[in-house]
């Protein structure tokens, strides 16, 4: 699986930047709201952002074969989705009318606990269990980066580690 990149870092890191404004200025064709190139309310479509983060990743890793991607694909998936749950905890609220994605139960019980006054024992607990999950999230996603880091050449690692896939 040996590779060259094409692009340098900062043409990588541009694009990477640039991805999600291209995909909010693309014309939906007059599709409307969940139209053609528009998701729900008119907004990008998560599935067609999801193919162009793909198609970015893929051409930063420099993999043209086929057969190459269908292993690394699913590896880098699996990394991004522990990597977005992982930093659930991190965004603050989430859910419907909140930023970032839905609170975690165990994100949620601690909200609660503390905007009921919970005694303080309550709140300990619910503390724990918070950061119990949040270090099992973490494993998972140091698991699902070892299996990923184990099937790329050193310039991909070192490619994925600039694209935040990889530390």
């Amino acid at each position: 699986m040996k590779l060259k990149t094409r692009f340098g870092v900062w043409g990588m890191a541009a694009a990477l930047c640039l991805c999600g404004a291209t995909l909010f200025a693309q014309d939906d064709n007059g599709g409307g709201p969940g139209g053609p190139g528009g998701g729900p309310g008119g907004g990008p479509d998560p599935a067609q952002f999801q193919q162009y983060m793909m198609r970015q990743i893929r051409q930063s890793l420099n993999v043209t074969n086929d057969d190459e991607w269908s292993v690394i694909q699913p590896l880098v998936q699996k990394v991004m989705d522990l990597r977005r749950e992982a930093d659930m905890g991190m965004t603050g609220p989430g859910g419907p009318g909140g930023f970032g994605p839905q609170a975690s139960a165990e994100q949620q019980a601690l909200q609660k606990v503390i905007n009921d006054k919970a005694p303080v024992e309550q709140i300990k607990d619910a503390l724990a269990k918070y950061r119990a999950a949040c270090k099992d999230r973490q494993a998972r996603l140091e698991a699902a980066q070892a299996s990923l880091k184990s099937v790329l050449t050193a310039k991909q690692e070192a490619q994925a580690v600039l694209l935040g896939l990889l530390r």
